[in-house]
């Protein structure tokens, strides 16, 4: 690793050996960086400063005011808050202009973001302040509520400063009235640590996975140049937030390295998403399975024509809800896997490239193959442990999981995916996921898929059960559409469906009715909740 611009270095020396890194791939020219970079100005400073930045329903901030502002928040932070490059700052509040301008100007700073969801609680909160071992903190005042007996309960966090929202009447933004506009960027390595993204728990205990400067850039310039293709001007808008790293992709780090606009969504409800695409015209829709489910429901008497590009991730997007969305609107649902260990999507496809049901190819820069059990690439077809390699890859932050998750420098991501000659990926399962009955695989996304043709499901869940004569059951957990009752005739009728679609052998031999499935900050379904409930 080249010299550091980082003073504090708390979080480097707590990266994993080398030998226990992946193996990084910058075989295209456009991931080969400078050795000295700082993200944040090449994603705000370079812009147009006359073309729109961020747009939501409080006002509208051009590259230039965007540019202006985060310059403002990062001398605040150095000549007022001490902060010196290394150190961390955790961030806290819903997708809006000052939460991204807050984001550049901590990486301006040289400062390590620390995001986090705006649903997670106070005891996950102090989990994260310590295990960062945060100095200063930026929250939205409306998410003081949380953050507070945390911060009392660590007693780490020596800056504090809290912003109003857009509304622009907060402490923050009256301290900033009187900062000295500009700001010399810290000049950061391109390795230097940007953002400490911790998982979102679908496992449990979250892990901090950390990422460079080079590795901000490099999301967009391998998946989102080459499968999104975006444009300047694109209008950008969706339901993750950006400590998601899904959500930092596409609502702030494509559209800002691609000249476009970030539509800011402060409560993205299916409804609320179709009022922004309607109102604002937006371009590129990015959300979860469930919620493009969700939005089919609520398009009548809704303009969505300014649509010309949708993006999946998060979980697995079943193939039914790809062609209901498909037949509903015209327009193909760009599949994608990602994970926050690896900054965003790997695989996808997209245009003629897309195959319903397949996730896609490997994205270029990336490289990609199942394992058999004896941790090798299979050649194909073949179906085993998905792996990875490309210009980002996993680096846990101080924790023993990272033997688990890289395996003779591939990023084993956990999934079971089948590879076939054309180079396509399909999902089969999470790896422990896959339920074992009576000697038989199942794939327990291939019986939600199943069960999600069914006009009567909204949402479902699939999981192995114990079970004396057959080892594992599968067994369901359905929410009801609208206009659907829960009642031993309709848990029939699914079990028939199910036989009907696929083979017999694969159906629920048990289905239980609920009023919600368990998940995490970010969406994801939490099977392991159903398993221990």
């Amino acid at each position: 690793m080249m010299e550091t611009a980082h003073i504090d270095t708390f979080v480097r020396d707590r990266l994993p050996p080398p030998e226990q890194q992946p193996e990084f791939l910058f075989d295209l020219p456009e991931l080969r960086y400078p050795e000295r970079l700082n993200a944040a100005v090449e994603l705000i400073d370079k812009n147009d400063p006359d073309a729109l930045a961020v747009l939501n329903d409080a006002g509208t901030w051009t590259y230039g005011e965007m540019r202006a502002l985060s310059d403002r928040i990062a001398r605040l932070l150095v000549e007022e808050e001490g902060l010196v490059p290394g150190n961390r700052v955790f961030m806290r509040g819903p997708n809006n202009a000052m939460l991204f301008a807050c984001w550049l100007g901590i990486l301006k700073a040289g400062g390590i973001v620390v995001a986090t969801m705006p649903i997670l609680r106070s005891g996950e909160i102090a989990t994260v302040l310590e295990r960062a071992q945060v100095s200063h903190a930026i929250v939205d005042a409306r998410c003081l509520a949380d953050y507070t007996p945390a911060a009392e309960k660590t007693g780490l966090v020596r800056s504090l400063l809290t912003y109003d929202g857009d509304a622009g009447t907060g402490e923050l933004e009256r301290r900033l009235e009187v900062v000295a506009p500009g700001f010399a960027p810290v000049e950061t390595c391109r390795d230097d640590v940007a953002l400490i993204a911790f998982t979102s728990g679908t496992t449990g205990k979250p892990k901090g996975c950390i990422h460079y400067h080079r590795d901000i850039l490099a999301s967009a310039d391998a998946f989102a140049a080459n499968i999104l293709k975006p444009k300047p001007g694109d209008r950008w808008a969706g339901s993750p937030p950006i400590a998601f790293t899904f959500g930092l992709g596409q609502l702030l780090i494509f559209p800002f390295r691609s000249g476009g606009t970030a539509v800011t969504i402060e409560a993205p409800s299916p409804a609320a998403l179709l009022d922004a695409i309607d109102r604002h015209k937006i371009t590129t829709l990015a959300t979860a399975p469930t919620a493009y489910k969700a939005i089919l429901g609520q398009l009548a008497g809704r303009d969505i024509s300014s649509l010309h590009t949708c993006v999946s991730a998060g979980e697995h997007l079943p193939a039914a809800t790809w062609h209901t969305w498909k037949e509903a609107t015209g327009l193909s649902i760009v599949d994608g896997i990602g994970s926050t260990e690896m900054m965003h999507i790997f695989i996808s496809a997209s245009g003629d490239d897309v195959r319903p049901g397949a996730t896609g190819k490997a994205v270029p820069g990336y490289r990609a193959c199942v394992l058999g059990d004896d941790d090798q690439p299979l050649p194909a077809p073949g179906t085993g442990r998905l792996a990875i390699k490309g210009p980002t890859g996993c680096r846990y932050f101080d924790d023993p999981r990272q033997a688990d998750y890289v395996i003779n420098g591939w990023n084993v991501t956990g999934d079971t995916y089948r590879a076939d000659e054309e180079g396509y990926f399909w999902y089969l399962a999470r790896s422990d996921d896959m339920i074992i009955s009576s000697g038989y695989n199942i794939a327990a996304p291939e019986v939600e898929n199943a069960l999600l043709s069914h006009p009567a499901v909204q949402e479902c869940a699939v999981i192995g059960a114990p079970c004396e004569e057959r080892g594992q059951k599968v067994k369901a957990f359905v929410v009801c559409a609208p206009g659907h009752a829960a009642c031993e005739a309709l848990a029939a009728e699914l079990q028939a469906h199910v036989k009907a679609t696929i083979a017999p052998y694969k159906y629920p031999r048990e289905v239980e009715f609920a009023e919600a499935l368990p998940k995490t900050a970010t969406g994801k379904l939490q099977r392991y909740a159903l398993r221990e409930g």
